[in-house]
């Protein structure tokens, strides 16, 4: 049985870099160096630096903007498709949204869509898609940027 002892510090007669080898020892051993304390610092998770609440939700919010409607050329977020986004302090998000109408040619394959793209951002542990009805999606919930490229100004 093999045992890798993890933390066991330098000897007495070592420090930090190791046993002090001769520059002919150092020719003739190998050198396989494995750092063990090399993984994410406690502040951040194995995806990177902790995001804040907002900073997340800014994050998921790009995600969503590279989702289209396929019948319309401008991503789900700009046409005000997503009511409302929510995130638990573990990282679980809901989407709450709407499509154009229910007999939305979508309405099976959109809101998988949009769980994937949220569940790539990240710093988002799951993600679920509320799809409803109430309030009825209508023009007036489109950006000004979605209104301008669709020409209604």
């Amino acid at each position: 049985m093999n045992i890798l002892k993890l933390n066991d510090g330098p000897k007495p007669a070592e420090d930090a870099s190791g046993p002090k080898l001769t520059p002919e020892e150092l020719e003739e051993k190998p050198m396989n160096i494995l750092k063990l304390n090399d993984g994410p610092k406690p502040a951040e998770d194995a995806s990177g630096p902790k995001l804040t609440p907002e900073e997340l939700e800014e994050k998921i919010i790009d995600a969503l903007r590279t989702v289209y409607d396929p019948e319309i050329p401008v991503n789900i977020y700009e046409l005000g498709l997503v009511y409302g986004i929510k995130i638990d302090p573990k990282g679980n998000v809901v989407v709450r949204m709407t499509l154009t109408s229910p007999g939305c040619p979508v309405a099976g394959s959109l809101p998988p869509e949009v769980e994937s793209k949220v569940l790539s951002v990240p710093g988002v542990t799951s993600a679920r898609v509320d799809l409803v009805w109430n309030p009825q999606w209508n023009l007036d919930m489109m950006s000004e940027a979605a209104k301008l490229q669709l020409g209604f100004y």
